[in-house]
């Protein structure tokens, strides 16, 4: 039964995803001629060249991109990449090709954070669109070119393609689309629900802990730390709250030593106790 539910989840995140991925393409992208990478970007070109359908496209290229995952990667990625190479073209097909946003920017902005939202998704899941993700683990396989390097070879060559096809600002626009979309997933997957984290130095190292304890409410770690220039050992403080106790956190550093030297960073997936659960709960 478990088994059942968690493929069902699974399968509801990828149809989820393809759509979105449908939705970025026909309304957002599409209708402003920016053709951001994948094989939905070569669909857009053909589509402009030859009149020929998007959904056709897709099915055609996501036909060899699976043929060659079964033969040069084996089962498992074809398996992961099957669902939803199948599905993006049925969603290309059923979402209507239609402007939503008349701004250029606006709509590439849209549609690559969507884009980024879904391919979010699928990595998740372990799930693949097809298209470009997996040629990259083909040149990381065979010739141990980085997936990184692999998929900048993939995208970027039909980006290159936008700028002889469109314009040069629709290929502009393309190489954006790849960074926003990049950037989405990045802070997808870092997570959303980031924290501070303060390095204090200071020689009052006793009242400042305790008002942080009291007033702040937040715990307090205490590292042994050596000076490169005095050579003295000291205690650094280290504290890691919410963004709206910060404030709270530098009044009462402030109220005991103004010359107290301060790092901050944000931060994010941050677990344990006092973040992800509460004290005394399981």
């Amino acid at each position: 039964m478990k088994i059942v539910k968690k493929w069902t989840i699974k399968i509801a995140c990828i149809i989820l995803a393809i759509a979105l991925i449908a939705v970025a393409v026909n309304m957002f992208l599409g209708p402003h001629e920016i053709a951001a990478g994948g094989i939905t970007g070569l669909a857009i070109l053909l589509d402009y060249l030859f009149t020929l359908e998007r959904a056709i496209t897709i099915s055609v290229a996501n036909a060899v991109i699976l043929l060659a995952a079964l033969l040069l990667l084996g089962k498992e990625v074809f398996f992961n990449t099957v669902i939803g190479a199948a599905l993006l073209p049925v969603f290309i097909q059923l979402i209507p090709q239609r402007m939503l946003v008349s701004d250029t920017m606006l709509s590439m902005v849209a549609g690559s954070v969507l884009f980024g939202i879904a391919a979010s998704i699928l990595y998740a899941n372990r799930a693949s669109s097809g298209g470009t993700a997996v040629p990259p683990l083909i040149l990381k396989k065979f010739f141990n070119i980085s997936l990184s390097v692999g998929l900048f070879l993939s995208d970027g060559l039909i980006v290159l393609l936008s700028l002889f096809v469109f314009s040069v600002d629709s290929f502009f626009f393309a190489v954006f689309s790849i960074l926003i979309t990049s950037i989405t997933m990045r802070y997808i997957e870092t997570g959303v629900n980031r924290k501070k984290l303060v390095y204090i130095l200071s020689d009052k190292t006793e009242p400042i802990t305790a008002d942080i304890l009291d007033k702040v409410g937040r715990g307090v770690t205490l590292v042994p730390v050596i000076g490169a220039y005095e050579r003295t050992e000291k205690h650094m403080l280290m504290v890691t709250l919410e963004g709206k106790d910060y404030q709270a956190l530098r009044q009462v550093v402030n109220a005991h030593d103004k010359d107290a030297f301060m790092i901050t960073d944000t931060v994010s997936d941050v677990h344990g106790r006092g973040f992800t659960y509460e004290s005394g709960t399981v």
